[in-house]
């Protein structure tokens, strides 16, 4: 299926590695121009290099087509304001005039909420909430002008079931979700502008690894055991891939997908056992 975005151009957060890269890997394929940001730049230029190959690859409907879609870095932290405006000023990118914008932001650290004080709070509500508000507020009102905008914010499964131990990201992810909901039915929505929620659940990345040690050390089980008995009871038995995710991701920025705004898309492999 064509998804008719070839050409456009789409800023994706978080890029360098995990669902933020599989994200970006899906769109170059369909030949879509990128800027990837993410603050480590060897390996934002690694992934860069990485995406040019994808795009590359005689499967790709981007070489199918005959197209060469640009791939641009910009190494800041996108939480900040002169991040955004790196991102927004790359040499060779659209500007503001983004097509397409996939927030991401890494997930606040695991912990006990008794040991959290307010900086720990606002640095979640900056990176998880107020981040991809601002980068939302900066694109929308030209994507809403030219007719076509798609924005898709990586959230997280835990939105819909949250998890004990990542407070920080079931608050500060809760509150883009609730302000989603409102802006995503506001009068964007007849210019051809939509807004939804990725909402990961257990994909094979550096943040699951990072919470199956903690969750190993709070437990006294081995590593390889926490893992076993997550997979265990994921109904597809076994973890997602940032590939799957980045296809899910790519659709919803698809010309098909004009009618989908303000939902939440679970993606966990049937992990939450809730009806709605």
């Amino acid at each position: 299926m064509d998804l008719g975005i070839a050409g456009k151009w789409a800023l994706v957060c978080g890029a360098s590695k995990g669902l933020g890269l599989g994200c970006a890997e899906a769109l170059v394929r369909e030949g879509v121009n990128v800027v990837i940001n993410a603050r480590n730049a060897a390996a934002l230029e690694q992934a860069a290099s990485h995406l040019i190959a994808v795009s590359a690859d005689a499967d790709s409907a981007a070489a199918r087509k005959g197209l060469k879609p640009q791939v641009l870095t910009v190494a800041a932290d996108i939480t900040t304001e002169a991040g955004r405006a790196a991102a927004f000023s790359v040499a060779g990118g659209p500007g503001k005039d983004f097509d397409i914008v996939v927030t991401n932001a890494g997930g606040p650290p695991p912990g006990d909420f008794r040991d959290w004080d307010r900086d720990a709070w606002v640095k979640a509500l900056d990176a998880n909430m107020l981040t991809p508000i601002e980068l939302i507020r900066a694109t929308v009102d030209g994507m809403a002008a030219r007719g076509f905008g798609r924005i898709v914010n990586i959230t997280s499964s835990a939105v819909k079931a949250p998890i004990n131990i990542l407070g920080l990201s079931n608050g500060a992810r809760s509150g883009l979700t609730g302000f989603v909901a409102g802006a995503a039915r506001s009068g964007i929505a007849s210019k051809g502008v939509t807004v939804n929620n990725l909402l990961p659940g257990k994909f094979d990345t550096d943040r699951l690894a990072s919470n199956i040690k903690t969750n190993a050390d709070q437990s006294g089980k081995s590593i390889e055991e926490v893992r076993r008995a997550q997979q265990a009871a994921i109904p597809a038995g076994r973890y997602g891939t940032p590939q799957e995710f980045g296809a899910i991701c790519a659709f919803l920025c698809s010309v098909q997908a004009g009618y989908m705004t303000g939902q939440n898309v679970l993606t966990d492999g049937g992990a939450y056992q809730g009806t709605y």
